[in-house]
C-alpha cells in the first residue's frame, strides 16, 4: 500500500534574526505581531555583547518574547563581530532546510548580501529597519517595513529623573503634586508623499481588458516592485484606504466575499472625461 504523501505546511516558518545593536527594545511588540502575519516564528535569535549596558532594554524582554540572546564579544576596536555571528548562524540555519524565511531585524547594510544569498536559495526574506536603513539593504529583501512603524511608544522611557530638589525654606518636603518627568519625543515617520503615478502604473500593468485590476494582485506586484512599500508609511492601515483616499483617481468595486468574510476588491485608474 503506497504511503500517504505528507501534508503541506499550513503557516511558513521563520528564523528571527535579531541584530540588537541595531534595533531598538521598543519595537518588540510590534515586530512579533508583524512576523505573526507571515508566518510561524519557529526561532528567535538576538546578537550582542551582553556584558554591555546599551542593551539593558532588550534584556527585560527576552523573557517574555522567548528570544535566545546570543553572546558575542568584540574581538578588537571598530569591527562589529555581531554581525558576522548572526551571519555564519543564518547560513547554518539556511543548511539545515527547515524554514521557508528569514526576519533580518536590522539598519545594517552589512546583510545586504545575506539577504540576497537567503533568497537565491528560495527562501523569502523579510527585513526590519530604521528608515535611515540604506537602500542595498532595503532592495535586497522581498519585503521591508520600517520599524517607526513598530514602536510601542506607551513602554515607559528610560529618563534621568532628579535625586534631590533644590534648597527650600518651605515645608513640607513631600510634593504629590509634581508633575511627572518629561517623556522623550517618541519615534515619528517621516512623511511620505503617495506614489499615486507609481500605483496607476502598476495598475495598467496588471488589469484586465476593462482596466481592472484585483486589489490583492495589486500589493503583490508592488511590492515585488518596491520592498519598502506600506500603506502606513502614508497614514492608512490598509492598501484599499489608500486607494480611496486619492480623491477618485482611482475607481473600485467589490466581487465578492472572501474566505475570511472581507471584500474581494478589483482597482483601476479612473477614466478620463474627455
Amino acid at each position: 500500500m503506497a504511503s500517504a504523501a505528507p501534508k503541506p505546511r499550513q503557516q511558513k516558518h521563520l528564523a528571527v534574526l535579531i541584530d540588537a545593536d541595531n534595533a531598538s527594545a521598543a519595537i518588540v511588540e510590534g515586530l512579533f505581531e508583524e512576523i505573526a502575519k507571515f508566518g510561524i516564528a519557529s526561532v528567535k535569535r538576538i546578537y550582542g555583547d551582553w556584558t554591555l549596558p546599551n542593551l539593558g532594554g532588550w534584556k527585560k524582554v527576552l523573557l517574555e518574547y522567548s528570544i535566545q540572546p546570543m553572546q558575542q564579544f568584540a574581538y578588537t576596536t571598530g569591527k562589529n563581530a555581531t554581525d558576522s555571528s548572526l551571519i555564519i548562524d543564518a547560513m547554518d540555519l539556511l543548511y539545515t532546510r527547515r524554514f521557508d524565511g528569514f526576519c533580518l531585524v536590522s539598519s545594517d547594510s552589512d546583510f545586504t548580501r545575506l539577504a540576497a544569498r537567503l533568497r537565491e536559495e528560495g527562501l523569502e526574506v523579510i527585513g526590519f529597519g530604521e528608515q535611515k536603513t540604506p537602500k542595498p539593504f532595503v532592495s535586497a529583501c522581498d519585503k521591508f517595513i520600517y520599524t517607526e512603524l513598530l514602536r510601542d511608544d506607551a513602554e515607559p522611557a528610560e529618563v534621568e529623573v532628579p535625586t534631590s530638589a533644590p534648597a527650600t525654606t518651605q515645608a513640607p518636603a513631600a510634593t504629590p503634586e509634581a508633575k511627572p518627568a518629561a517623556q522623550p519625543t517618541p519615534a515619528k515617520v517621516k512623511p511620505q508623499k503617495v506614489p499615486v503615478d507609481f500605483i496607476a502604473k502598476v495598475i495598467d500593468d496588471n488589469s484586465d481588458e476593462d482596466g481592472w485590476c484585483h486589489l490583492g494582485a495589486l500589493g503583490t506586484n508592488i511590492s515585488k516592485l518596491r520592498s519598502d512599500f506600506d500603506a502606513r508609511m502614508y497614514g492608512h492601515k490598509k492598501l484599499s484606504d489608500l486607494i480611496k483616499a486619492q480623491n477618485g483617481r482611482f475607481e473600485l468595486k467589490v466581487l465578492g466575499v472572501t474566505a475570511t468574510g472581507g471584500q474581494a476588491l478589483a482597482v483601476r485608474n479612473r477614466k478620463s472625461s474627455k
